[in-house]
């Protein structure tokens, strides 16, 4: 059993497995006393994991430890305005900007270009799973230890400059997402099993989210230009956003 600090928030875990426990390790909260209650606690039981792993066994023990534990986190951050959006999730000039898409379409590559082309101004905040928090009235992109098999994160929370939702196309162009058809990726791209409340739960974040954060629909090649048509029309400042 340890805490961690995530999305802002004082998370218990009561067991891990090694990747949750390896992914999670920079999270670990500086007071580990008991006095302090828990925001959240995830508690994947080794019955559920081995019930899991009897339908799909092509996982192991580690693997369903993982996204079982990152499920049940989601569950309940619903709880306090949060969600985890699929997407990989930069900061520049300390704002975060979150590229989502299915898998295999390119946004850890387009991500990566703004890596490269803002070299030291630049940092990856979550590769996978980076929760989307409203904290304090503002909208944050937080880092989670549910990271991809890569790992890569941040222990942050980070305004929140934009969500661009990607598409391959032979040109590159960018546009403000079409509301109906934000929401449609927008759910394509997190958990849908939530049942009634958690539902209408993430409603309202979906909601908060949608109006105070720029939505964006790329069309691109994964190359340098279509860097320079994302990031000519996404960089904006913790000013405009409070504006």
């Amino acid at each position: 059993m340890a805490f961690y600090d995530i999305a802002g928030l004082r998370v218990e875990i009561k067991r891990c497995g090694k990747r949750t426990e390896k992914q999670a390790r920079p999270y670990l909260a500086s007071n580990q006393s008991d006095d302090l209650k828990a925001d959240i606690t995830v508690d994947v039981s080794d019955e559920k994991i081995n019930s899991y792993i009897e339908k799909h066994p092509e996982l192991g023990y580690d693997d369903w430890d993982y996204m079982l534990s990152g499920s049940e986190f989601y569950a309940q951050l619903l709880k306090f305005g949060g969600m985890l959006l699929h997407s990989s999730c930069i900061v520049v000039d300390n704002i975060a900007y979150a590229f989502s898409a299915d898998s295999g379409t390119g946004k850890s590559t387009h991500a990566n270009l703004w890596l490269e082309n803002f070299g030291e101004r630049a940092h990856m905040l979550n590769d996978d799973k980076p929760a989307i928090r409203k904290i304090d009235g503002k909208i944050y992109a937080c880092g989670t230890p549910w990271s991809g098999k890569y790992d890569y994160s941040t222990p942050e929370n980070i305004r929140l400059g934009g969500i661009c939702f990607i598409e391959r196309s032979k040109t590159n162009y960018i546009k403000k997402a079409d509301t109906n058809k934000a929401v449609f990726n927008i759910f394509s791209q997190t958990v849908r099993k939530l049942g009634e409340t958690g539902m209408n739960l993430l409603f309202d974040v979906i909601e908060d989210i949608f109006s105070s954060v720029p939505l964006y629909e790329l069309g691109c090649d994964i190359s340098q230009e279509a860097f320079e048509v994302s990031s000519s029309a996404m960089l904006i400042t913790e000013e405009e956003l409070d504006g």
